[in-house]
Formats: C-alpha cells, structure tokens, sequence
C-alpha cells in the first residue's frame, strides 16, 4: 500500500501473529431485474427527511444510507424486519461486504458482529488495515428471520450493491460468502475464489465469511491467500 511505516503496540502485534497462526502462515510468503436506483422522474418539494422512499436519488453515499434505512421497498423489507445499517469511511482502504445479517449481527448493531467481527479485525490488522480504514455492509441490511431471497430478490439487491460501491469508492473490496459472490460475480463462492475480480472498477475478492472460518479453521489458510491476492499487484 505505500506509505511511512507506522510504530503499532505489543497488543497489535500480538493479535496480527495470532490471525497469522490461525491461517496456518508459517513463513513469508430471463426476468430483468428493477432498476431500484435510476433518477425517480418526478419532481418532488426538498424535505429534511426521506421516509418509505420507493426509488433512491443516490448522487451521494449518504442518500443512499438514508435510503437504505427508511424505504420499504427494499427487497425483504417488511413491518417487522430490522435493518442493520452499513458503517465506516467513504473513500476507505477496504469495503467489506458480507450477506444479509445474521442473529448476532442484529445484536452488535453492525453487518458482521460478535466473534465473527473479532475476526474480521484480526484479518483487516494482518494485511495492514486499521478498523477505522474499512467500510463495512451487506449485500441486504434486512434481518427476517426465515424469509428467503429470491433470484429476483437476489438481482435487485446486486444492482444496490453496484451503486453502494460506486458511491463508497473502496480502494478495495472483500466480497464475504456465498451471496455476495452469486449476486456480483455470478457464480458460487467455491469457483470465485482465488482470482482477482473488479467491481466497479474496484478490486476485489472473494472468499469465507468470518462466520465460516469459526466453524471450519482449516479454511482460514485459504482466506489468507485470498487476502493476499487483494493486496497484491498482480491479477
């Protein structure tokens, strides 16, 4: 990435060789989807606040995050659903986007909570990258338990995600787990992987979500070369 070399602390060091450790590092080494985000045609009196807006004006990162948390005509949205609402810098080192939230995500408040976050932190340290460098978000911020998305569904919240990269303007982007990676790229996790992608012109990865790596260690080698061709040069 470039730069001055910057002094970090004993506990820094200690959670970068313990995320090494854990990777197993040893060595150097036909139906056409809705465009939810075109112009709304209709010319409508400015108000301080956009409620249960049907299509977003997003010329800014902030409209759409306004929009993300007041329409009801997201894909899952409903009465009861939650949202779990992205976070972290425009212009940021690394946009991370994983699938919609899970239970303990809802809890923490943040697209990936819990352990899994505690995780992510230790993946972000070992390649360089403080948590406040990282913008963080899923491919749907709806929370409904039991609700399934649908291959419509599936499209509509890809073309969100398009414009949220566009306007986020990520150095870099991590696409967490399986959705993600059907919904971007078109094909499952297990093929995107090890091969470097561009998103809107970003570059990006593919590759297990937090929560996998928990349960499977063994994978958490493969995520860090994953990791590694990100912040590579090299296509």
């Amino acid at each position: 990435m470039g730069g001055e070399i910057e002094a970090i602390d004993r506990d820094a060091v200690d959670s970068l060789i313990g995320w090494w450790l854990e990777a197993g590092v040893d060595a150097a080494v036909g139906e056409s989807a809705r465009d939810w985000l075109r112009r709304s045609q209709a010319m409508q009196p400015a108000a301080p606040t956009v409620t249960n807006v049907s299509e977003p004006n997003p010329e800014t990162l902030a409209e759409l995050r306004e929009w993300l948390a007041s329409s009801v005509q997201i894909p899952l949205a409903s009465a009861t659903a939650k949202r779990i609402l992205p976070h972290g810098p425009g212009d940021a080192a690394i946009m991370l986007l994983s699938d919609a939230p899970a239970l303990e995500d809802l809890a923490s408040g943040q697209p990936i909570g819990g352990q899994a976050w505690q995780l992510t932190l230790k993946m972000l340290a070992a390649i360089g990258v403080n948590a406040d460098e990282a913008y963080s978000a899923s491919l749907s911020c709806i929370h409904s338990p039991g609700a399934r998305m649908s291959d419509k569904d599936r499209a509509e919240c890809a073309d969100i995600a398009r414009r949220h990269i566009a306007l986020a303007k990520p150095k870099r982007l991590i696409l967490f787990g399986d959705g993600p990676s059907k919904a971007l790229l078109g094909e499952p996790l297990t093929r995107a992987r090890g091969r470097v992608h561009r998103i809107e012109g970003v570059r990006a990865v593919a590759t297990f979500h937090p929560r996998w790596l928990l349960q499977r260690p063994p994978d958490k080698a493969l995520a860090w070369r994953d990791l590694l061709l990100l912040m590579s040069e090299n296509d």
